[in-house]
Order: C-alpha cells, then structure tokens, then sequence
C-alpha cells in the first residue's frame, strides 16, 4: 500500500466524517483568528482533511492520487534511502506552507474559513510537473491532453486572475503558494539530497518533447 493511497483514504474517511459533524467540521477548519488568538496552529494541516462537499473531496483526491502515484515513485528513485519520508515532508508541509499568505491575510477576519487539500494537491502536481514536464494532462471539457510545461503556466496565470478578481468561495492563492512550494521543495531536496539534477533534466525532456 503506498503513501498516496494512505493520504486518499484517511483524508477520505475524515472528510466523510466531517459531512455530517459540524463540530469536527469546525474543529478542523482553517480559522486564522483561531490560530492567531488561541494557538491552534494545528488548523494549518488539519483543514487538509476535510473538504465542503463529495464533489470537492473527489475532484482533489483523484487528482492526488494520479499525481501522487508518480511523484511517489520518482522520489524512491531520486533518494534511495529517504524517499518515502520525503514525499511524507512534501505533502504534510505543503498543507501549511501554501495557507501562510492566506493567514497573513485574514488573520484578524472572523468571517474567513479555508477547507480542503488543495494546496497540498498542487504541490504534488507541480512537482510531477517538474519531474515529467511532457506528461499529458487532461482538463475536463478539453478533448486532449496538454503536455504538463505548458499546463503549468496556464495553471498559475489564470489562478492568478481568478485570485485578484475575488468572489467566490475557492482559496485561488492555497493553490497557487502549494504549487510555488511544491517545485522548490523539490528542487532544493533534489539538489542537497541526491545527484538528481532537476532542473537539467526538466529542460533536457522539454528539448526532446519537440
């Protein structure tokens, strides 16, 4: 059984939980002013556990778990001994490190809520992304795949657009520091951690895709 499955099921079995108890729903949710007045700084990784709806659970965890898979994979490969525990540090700490501008942000809002592993999803695409830049990615309603490179950037910009235009209810900029967080974080450790250069190889892969 493999790390990505553990994550899809316990975050699955939490989120179905939460569906129908809005006290650990509450428990559990990013509430900044909570954080910033009463030190519940666990809210930072346990809002990755629970999501609004079935629909929003199984969007991000069907998306993990393609990704994930992979990304999984590369780092047992990439670091032999500290693989697994690594991909363990990606995921867990992207669920924080993406909600910090978001905190920065809403920490004296009492109307704000945050909810979802979304962050953490996007730091595992991106990675992959980085690890396999000419992977096809699908898009619901778009009848092709589109090489992951050129997926990326796409990504970014528009979560950038939809995140200054404001309104709706989906955290733009979780998804946005996730996927940020998730190419250094595997930069950095692919650099001081093994021989694996990624930056070469992302480059060399997008030579060769044309």
């Amino acid at each position: 059984m493999t790390v990505t499955l553990i994550i899809t099921i316990i975050t699955s079995i939490i989120s179905f939980m939460a569906f129908s108890n809005q006290k650990l729903m509450n428990d559990l949710i990013f509430y900044p002013p909570a954080i910033a007045n009463n030190n519940q700084w666990y809210r930072f990784f346990s809002c990755g556990l629970i999501h609004a709806d079935f629909t929003h659970l199984l969007f991000n965890m069907i998306s993990f778990y393609m990704f994930g898979q992979y990304v999984e994979q590369a780092f047992q490969q990439i670091f032999p001994q500290t693989g697994t525990f690594l991909y363990i540090v990606l995921y867990v700490s992207s669920l924080a490190a993406c909600l910090v501008p978001t905190y920065t942000k809403h920490k004296e809002d009492p109307y704000y809520r945050s909810l979802g592993a979304s962050g953490a999803v996007s730091a595992v695409i991106f990675a992959g992304i980085f690890l396999f830049p000419t992977q096809g990615i699908g898009i619901m309603f778009i009848p092709f795949a589109i090489p992951g490179f050129i997926f990326g950037p796409l990504y970014l910009i528009i979560s950038g657009l939809l995140n200054k235009k404001g309104g709706s209810n989906i955290n733009h900029s979780a998804h946005i520091w996730g996927a940020v967080y998730g190419v250094v974080f595997t930069m950095v450790t692919s650099t001081v951690l093994s021989e694996y250069n990624l930056f070469e190889n992302f480059i060399q892969q997008i030579r060769n895709y044309f």
